[in-house]
């Protein structure tokens, strides 16, 4: 049990290094540019688009700040913005499939995930899925009733010190948050796989990811991602690739599946504070990832058959 905690410990500290110098900077700079021209100029460069996707100029605000930090940022920007209960369905799905793209970019490339396979799946699935919404969708006009949380704005901060200190304030406690969860986590996980139990669960997932077209040995993967997701799941993902032997077509049908559905429990009861129904955007979620995988490994399973065949050799009688 010692040898368990202390081999957690180190992945967890391992891991939190790793992200930290992701978050840090990324979470500094964002800070600081909500004080500046800088981004309030980038939302307004994108606000005429938000008219394709059935959104108002506003709601550019999450979105930009849910792609580049995560999504508490995102919804507590929701939080303070009078929406539609459609608006606000539609940006939960939207940053449901689009969310932290830099931090979770960042570990599909440590497992060798290609860079514009992950944003073309991310971006394409948020994108697609609020112009069918908005399409399909003729309801949900009235004005959205926030749950738990109450809208409230920022204080108003000035100066560049100030400003300053405030970044450095949220970058810092986005790190410690991060080490409370994936430390802990990572010591768990760790006395679970020493145990065995982890691996029990895995196997348990090894029908669901056979059915996808993948082999057994990308299941612990796949359990993590849809667990713990990508950002705090990231120790375990890294992990369980390096010591499974994942192969790249299998890695790669595993991150489409967790592309579009990842930490499924809290990514989903997140969003109930915005009072809007979860159920479907949970059905939304794991509905596109197993089309959109099945999708994929038919057509690259396919592509071999047709390579094979081509590379048969031919005989005259």
């Amino acid at each position: 049990m010692i040898n368990s905690i202390k081999k957690g410990l180190q992945v967890g500290i391992k891991t939190t290094w790793t992200l930290g110098k992701i978050i840090f900077p990324v979470t500094l700079i964002v800070a600081v540019l909500q004080y500046t021209p800088i981004l309030p100029w980038v939302i307004k460069l994108i606000a005429p688009m938000m008219k394709l996707f059935g959104l108002s100029g506003d709601a550019a605000i999450p979105l930009v700040l849910g792609n580049f930090l995560n999504l508490y940022a995102a919804i507590g920007a929701i939080l303070t913005l009078d929406l539609t209960v459609k608006e606000v369905f539609i940006l939960a799905v939207m940053l449901s499939f689009s969310h932290n793209l830099i931090v979770e970019s960042g570990v599909a490339l440590k497992v060798g995930i290609k860079l514009w396979l992950v944003l073309v799946t991310r971006l394409g699935l948020a994108f697609t899925s609020a112009i069918v919404i908005n399409l399909v969708w003729h309801g949900g006009g009235e004005t959205a009733q926030y749950g738990l949380i109450q809208a409230r704005m920022d204080e108003e901060i000035t100066g560049i010190g100030a400003i300053l200190l405030a970044a450095i304030e949220k970058a810092g406690l986005g790190i410690l948050q991060l080490a409370l969860i994936v430390i802990p986590l990572m010591i768990v996980i760790q006395i679970l796989k020493d145990l065995q139990w982890l691996k029990k669960f895995s196997q348990g997932m090894s029908p669901i990811t056979k059915s996808l077209g993948m082999h057994e040995n990308t299941s612990t993967t796949m359990a993590a991602g849809l667990l713990f997701g990508l950002a705090y799941g990231a120790g375990v993902v890294i992990q369980a690739v390096e010591e499974d032997g994942v192969s790249k077509k299998d890695l790669t049908l595993a991150f489409l599946f967790l592309m579009a559905c990842h930490a499924v429990v809290e990514d989903t009861l997140i969003f109930i504070p915005l009072g809007i129904p979860v159920w479907p955007l949970f059905v939304i979620r794991i509905g596109v990832a197993i089309i959109l995988t099945l999708i994929v490994g038919f057509i690259w399973k396919r592509s071999g058959i047709m390579r094979r065949k081509g590379a048969e050799p031919t005989y005259e009688k």
